[in-house]
């Protein structure tokens, strides 16, 4: 069987390495995106997991930013997984997406609290990848408080139990999940609980298993992972060089067995 590859990019509402987004024109925003798009054509990848992705943010030029990306790649699939909505002159919507190869057969997209801005969320597909149901999610937890990670991580474990119990007939394996966990899995936090709860269902695999993502371009922490199940067999990963974020990309591929 053909590898397949993941890839999970924080791309910071396509400031590139601009610390505060809203200082952008959006020429360069528009430019900045092209060069992802370039990088993601390069690399290749079947699933893009993306996070801080605008579609219609007067900070971010005020244009769809997924659709852009998907354009200028030529994936067929996207959906979008909006964390946050603002309206009135300082609009905002934005949030987490994915970009695929395969057919997305459904999504449903979990926001965490009740914030206009700042809000973090996780979303959840299901992929026909060679008339196989393959479970993604994307997600992006608190950037600050390690009390509200777990609290989020509690209900990311909730939801996949309660996707287990109650799909087992379409259900073929645990989700791949990836995104921007902002945190590392060296210390009790997040991560770490993550992979606690994902050793249940087996020998789960977490990427990237060296090198940092944050900050670009000089990465001293890794805050972005790829948490493959056991029927990601013979997998390896990646964290990609590039300057296009204050978060690295990390790519992760593997053999999905039958």
């Amino acid at each position: 069987m053909d590898r397949l590859r993941v890839l999970t990019f924080n791309i910071a509402h396509g400031r590139g390495l601009t610390p505060i987004q809203g200082l952008t024109l959006a020429r360069k925003l528009r430019a900045n995106l092209r060069k992802i798009a370039h990088l993601i054509e390069q690399i290749a990848p079947d699933i893009v997991a993306l996070q801080e992705v605008d579609e219609n943010s007067r900070w971010a030029g005020n244009f769809d930013h997924l659709e852009y990306l998907r354009l200028h790649t030529g994936y067929r699939y996207s959906v979008f997984g909006i964390n946050n909505r603002r309206e009135g002159l300082l609009n905002l919507s934005y949030g987490n997406a994915i970009l695929s190869r395969h057919p997305i057969l459904e999504s449903e997209n979990i926001i965490f609290g009740e914030s206009r801005v700042g809000e973090k969320g996780f979303l959840y597909t299901e992929l026909d990848v060679g008339g196989r149901r393959l479970p993604v999610m994307n997600l992006h937890l608190h950037y600050r408080s390690r009390q509200h990670r777990f609290r989020q991580v509690e209900r990311v474990m909730d939801y996949i139990t309660h996707k287990q119990h109650h799909r087992r007939g379409l259900w073929h394996m645990p989700p791949i999940v990836c995104g921007d966990l902002n945190n590392s899995h060296t210390s009790p936090d997040a991560t770490a609980e993550l992979m606690r709860y994902f050793s249940l269902h087996g020998r789960y695999s977490l990427h990237p298993q060296e090198g940092g993502t944050f900050p670009s371009p000089l990465p001293q922490r890794t805050l972005d992972f790829i948490f493959l199940p056991p029927a990601c067999a013979d997998a390896r990963s990646e964290v990609v060089r590039s300057y296009l974020s204050d978060h690295r990309p990390v790519l992760a591929d593997f053999v999905l067995k039958g």
